[in-house]
């Protein structure tokens, strides 16, 4: 029999296994919520932290986390796969007379919409078909950081958080689950302080990184049996500070792992509906 020869590799999926929020907060809900949910046709979560002081916007099976105080600004961006472009375009025309006199602004690409939100937040929307099986969801963040620091980076996701990465040509991919990554590009430019944005992962080997962070002196909070917090990426090799994002890092006990969310049809209106249609379905 001919033995087939396979990348066995490719199959790999690190201990990172689900990017699931991206954290910025806005000083107004009402003009963030016309943005997210009317102008990308997002879904604003009906069960959790539905008040005046946050909003959680669904996004397929991840969500933006919008509290209010002044607005916080990711250095790079976030990727967005969202059902049609064209129907998107629609939306963000419909929308702009409400955001006029902030950062809201659109620029259509051959293959995307880059889209920047009333305070600043840079979102880089795509058809399905762009990143795999995913119709409506968040396949990456790309973050730009200072030249030089990517290996680093590389190694800290590597031999601290037991991901899998790869690291080539100033950009480091830290491959998330089957689908998704967090990227650090980067850039000579001189990037802006932090402000305290955060993503939240889920991560399956929950206590050897607490550990190894723990032991840097760089937890920056211990939110709870599932859940701790750390801003600091550092070189394993070196020990120099590299990088700040803060992680939400939880484990697959946490209560919220998978959590099915709610997500609407955005292409049904009024003059619109179709019976049956409401929810999105992929």
């Amino acid at each position: 029999m001919k033995t087939r020869s396979y990348d066995r590799a490719s199959q790999d999926v690190g201990n990172i296994l689900l990017l699931e929020h991206v954290n910025v907060t806005v000083p107004d809900q009402l003009l963030a919520t016309q943005f997210y949910v009317s102008g990308l046709g997002l879904t604003r979560d009906p069960y959790v932290d539905f008040g005046p002081f946050n909003v959680w916007i669904n996004a397929g099976e991840q969500q933006f986390h919008l509290p209010t105080n002044k607005p916080q600004v990711l250095r790079g961006h976030t990727g967005l796969v969202v059902p049609s472009l064209e129907d998107l375009a629609t939306r963000l025309a419909r929308v702009a007379p409400r955001l006029k006199g902030t950062c809201f602004s659109t620029v259509a690409r051959r293959r995307w919409i880059d889209v920047t939100c009333p305070y600043g937040n840079h979102i880089r929307c795509y058809e399905p078909g762009s990143f795999g099986e995913m119709k409506l969801g968040i396949p990456y963040v790309e973050l730009r950081v200072p030249i030089g620091t990517s290996e680093g980076i590389g190694r800290f996701y590597r031999d601290v958080m037991a991901a899998r990465t790869s690291v080539a040509k100033g950009l480091c991919t830290v491959h998330v689950g089957t689908g998704q990554s967090i990227r650090y590009r980067e850039t000579p430019k001189k990037l802006p302080d932090y402000d305290g944005h955060h993503i939240a992962i889920y991560i399956s080997n929950f206590s050897v990184p607490h550990k190894m962070i723990k032991a840097r002196g760089l937890l920056t909070e211990e939110s709870d049996a599932h859940q701790y917090r750390f801003t600091t990426l550092f070189d394993p090799v070196t020990g120099e500070s590299l990088f700040e994002l803060e992680h939400e890092v939880r484990s697959l006990l946490h209560p919220m792992y998978r959590r099915p969310l709610v997500n609407r049809n955005p292409a049904q209106t009024f003059s619109t509906y179709r019976k049956g249609r409401d929810a999105f379905v992929p």
